[in-house]
């Protein structure tokens, strides 16, 4: 795509199609990456009547430590990215919560309760600069289920800008779905945007499939989209067929 607006209106249109089974589960992520995208289903309920009435959501994530109302908790921000500007029930956004008292028992609670909903029709998700999926961070087991994981200092220092830059602010551990729980999605969406993204997006798409790039775990699912902007792509060698591809696929492959 050649904008960040672009790849939003990709990832919306993906995401409005799913919606016309009776029974849709949508996967949830937060920050950057599919902030377009929620912006753009966003407009389109106000002005074009599409509505999230019936859906069911899971978010990937959540910080370990953090109560619900924080203001950076995820089950927060995806309420103010999103929930709150669509007519989604509330009630059926579901959120691991990061302030249990036994947080490894709630962890498998939720890894439980998104394989009782049904699989995840249409999973959103994003890729961190070091190739992490979710929270599974470099190392994660290709086989990972929901659990608890630590996450590495680069990703805190990341983060910290969502603290108001103070690091020590950024809990250190997080509930996040496993590798093996994402791949259940019947359909996964990546978004990414920015050349900062540009090496991982190559990783993961390209390189070998390997627990030191978790994203690359994609090339073990039957359907994948990854939509990004040419600064993201800049890395890919076989950007050439895929736009080629993209151009020439039979109209009912869809996405």
């Amino acid at each position: 795509m050649p904008t960040e607006v672009d790849t939003g209106r990709v990832v919306a249109d993906i995401v409005t199609a799913s919606m016309s089974s009776p029974s849709c589960v949508l996967g949830l992520a937060t920050g950057s990456s599919p902030l377009t995208a929620y912006r753009e289903l966003a407009r389109r309920h106000r002005h074009e009547g599409l509505s999230f009435a019936g859906v069911r959501a899971f978010l990937l994530d959540e910080y370990v430590g953090l109560p619900p109302d924080h203001p950076e908790s995820y089950a927060q921000v995806i309420r103010r990215e999103f929930v709150d500007h669509v007519d989604l029930d509330p009630a059926q956004v579901h959120v691991p919560d990061g302030a249990a008292d036994d947080v490894l028992a709630e962890a498998r609670r939720y890894d439980e309760a998104i394989a009782a909903a049904g699989p995840v029709t249409v999973q959103i998700l994003g890729i961190g600069v070091n190739g992490h999926l979710g929270f599974n961070e470099p190392g994660s087991s290709l086989a990972s289920r929901t659990r608890i994981k630590t996450l590495t200092a680069e990703t805190r220092r990341d983060n910290a800008r969502f603290f108001g830059g103070v690091e020590d602010d950024v809990p250190h551990h997080v509930i996040t779905q496993g590798l093996a729980t994402i791949g259940q999605a019947q359909h996964l969406v990546l978004a990414a945007s920015g050349g900062h993204k540009a090496a991982a997006i190559a990783a993961a798409v390209e390189g070998p499939v390997s627990s030191s790039c978790p994203a690359s775990v994609f090339q073990l699912h039957p359907h994948v989209t990854v939509v990004v902007d040419e600064e993201a792509a800049a890395d890919l060698q076989r950007a050439d067929y895929y736009r080629y591809v993209a151009t020439h696929k039979l109209p009912q492959q869809g996405y």
